[in-house]
Parts: structure tokens; sequence; C-alpha cells
């Protein structure tokens, strides 16, 4: 049985706010050639260490690579999965004050972009299934700029001040973030009825209660909450990423829609449509699964047997997303179609 975890404190609450803001603050203000080098080098020196994380990408790695590695080839993988994870909490971090006009420069235009547009124009609402790959953050502040702006789930933080700071720097970015829970799942149903986009993260079950889905040759859960939106909608489904690099650019990729016509129940459409999003979410992260930010377990053999599903973490803060329950209940309406992410202060949700 898991041990109950003990509420912080207000004053240590406090402390993580302000440590956070100082480090978002700090990263704003040193120029991008050291606070690139700072995420490097942290990245380096956690690539040696043995840790759990580390242990735990290897795991992952082999599952979309197909082989064992040698220690060499650890050390290798594990240094550019660090780098990158580094990469995009620097990123994340001096988003908000970066000039628009580099946040364009700066993101080649996607592949497959027509998708999208075509989606938009049809004005049935767009939901974006996304792996946590490279910088979705880029991306949707890039969306922003092409008049199409994302809406978003994450997870209300304590104390209310950096949930508010949070929500702040992704509006400066031009994504808006709800709240998970109370109406956020049919806010989301009104967003995409009004022909609007909506980015679901939902490569990871955290919440435990996902649809069953094979996932790199493994069976494992997750989030029901992109397909159920469609469904529920009639809004177009499309999986997409967004990579880091080449250099200081960004690029992406979005796939052509899922077809979403309703041939069963919901149960059953949902879980059909989910295994199609399984699918497409393995070839984008393939793509680079350097880039693929997924430190936790992911898979039933990645946990102990009486292992809390709920909590993950890297370093020394949770930054695992939640993401909301939308399998369908018995009444074959979804108790919540909405998805979301844990916020994370800097701007992470990865």
């Amino acid at each position: 049985m898991p041990t109950a975890t003990k509420e912080p404190s207000a004053l240590t609450r406090r402390a993580t706010y302000h440590a956070f803001r100082s480090a978002g603050a700090l990263l704003q203000l040193l120029p991008e050639s050291v606070a690139n080098g700072i995420a490097r080098g942290a990245g380096t020196i956690l690539a040696e260490i043995p840790t759990a994380s580390r242990s735990m990408y290897m795991r992952h790695l082999q599952r979309i690579l197909g082989r064992d590695f040698t220690d060499r080839e650890v050390r290798i993988w594990a240094k550019k999965a660090f780098a990158a994870y580094g990469r995009y909490w620097v990123e994340g971090a001096r988003l908000p004050m970066l000039p628009k006009s580099l946040i364009e420069d700066r993101m080649i235009r996607p592949e497959g972009f027509s998708h999208l547009v075509d989606a938009m124009e049809a004005g049935r609402g767009v939901v974006l299934a996304l792996p946590h790959v490279g910088s979705w953050e880029w991306g949707g502040a890039w969306l922003a700029q092409q008049g199409y702006p994302m809406t978003a789930i994450a997870e209300e933080l304590q104390p209310p001040e950096l949930y508010e700071w949070f929500v702040a720097q992704r509006a400066a970015m031009g994504l808006t973030i709800l709240p998970l829970g109370g109406d956020s799942g049919g806010q989301l149903l009104r967003i995409l009825r009004d022909g609007g986009l909506v980015g679901l993260l939902c490569d990871r079950d955290i919440a435990g209660h996902g649809i069953d889905v094979e996932f790199f040759g493994e069976h494992t859960t997750l989030p029901g909450g992109p397909a159920t939106l469609a469904l529920r909608t009639g809004a177009t489904l499309i999986t997409a990423a967004v990579y880091s690099g080449p250099g200081h650019d960004h690029s992406a990729v979005v796939n052509p829609p899922i077809p979403t016509e309703r041939i069963g129940s919901l149960r059953a459409d949902v879980t059909r449509i989910t295994q199609q999003v399984a699918k497409e979410l393995e070839e984008l992260i393939r793509r680079a699964p350097e880039q693929w930010h997924c430190f936790q377990p992911n898979w039933p053999s990645d946990r102990p047997a009486h292992s809390d599903r709920h909590v993950s973490t890297t370093g020394s803060v949770q930054v695992a997303s939640t993401t909301g329950s939308a399998e369908p209940a018995s009444s074959d309406d979804p108790q919540n179609p909405g998805a979301g992410e844990r916020a994370e202060p800097t701007g992470q949700g990865g």
C-alpha cells in the first residue's frame, strides 16, 4: 500500500514559488549561449550518473529501437537525451520574453502543415494529439502567430500564485491554459464546437484510467481524451510533434487527419481511434527518440508491484503530465473528455 505523502507547508510552497520564479527570471536574463551551456553541462553530468531516470530512458529506447546497447552506447544516448531535456527547460523558460520575429524565424514550416490549415478552415475544430517530444510549446507559440491559438489543460499548483504565474507565462506565448477539473472538459467541448484548436499531450497515462493499447510492441494504457473529444464534437483529430533542431531552429510534422467516424459503441470507437493515435505517436517518437522526454515508467512492466503510478519524478521536481481520464463510463458518456498536463513552473510540461 503506498505511503501517504505529507502535504508541504505554506513556507515550503512559498519557497518553491520564489525558487522557480527566480530560476525562470535568471534564465531569461542570461545570454542565450550561457543558458544553453548550463543546460548542456547539466545534461552531460546527469548522463554519466546511473540514475533511475537514465535506466528508465534506456528501457524505453530499447523498445523504440528494438535492441540492446553497449555501455558506450548507453552513455552516448543518455547524453543526447539529457541535453535535449535541458534545452527544453531553458527554451520553455525563455519563450515568454523572446521576440515574435525570433520564434517565427526559428520555426521551419512544418511538414504537412496544410493538414492543420485545412482542418481549421473547415470550422469544426481540431484536436492535436501530441507526444512529449522536442518543444511542443515552441510550436504552440508559433501557431498562435499564424492565427491558430491553442488551448491546453494544466493541473493547478500550490500556492495559487505559482499557478497564476505559470498561466501568465503561457499566455505570453499565445497559449491558453485551463485548470484541470471542474468544467475544463466542458470548456474544451465548447472551444472545439466553436472551431477552436485544442492540444493534448497524450503519450503517458499518469492518472491510470486510460485505454488499453499496444505501444512500441507492448501493451499499456494511453489517454482516450483526444479520441473522445473528436467523437463528441466532430472535430478533426491530428497527431503532430515539434522537434528541437537543426541547430537553434525547430521543425515539426503534422500528420493527415485520423478517421473518426462512428462505427460502433463510443467505448469501442474510442479504443479503436486511440490505438491509431498510439501507432502514429510511435512514428513521431522514432524520428527523434533522444528528444522523447519520458524518464518515467510508461508500461506496466516498468513499475514495481506496489508502486504509485500517479507520481513520477525527474530530478527534484515532478514533471509527469497529468492526463485526465477520457475512457467512456458504462453509460457511454466520458466522465472527463479533457486531458491535461501537470503545470511546470518554468513553462515545462514534459
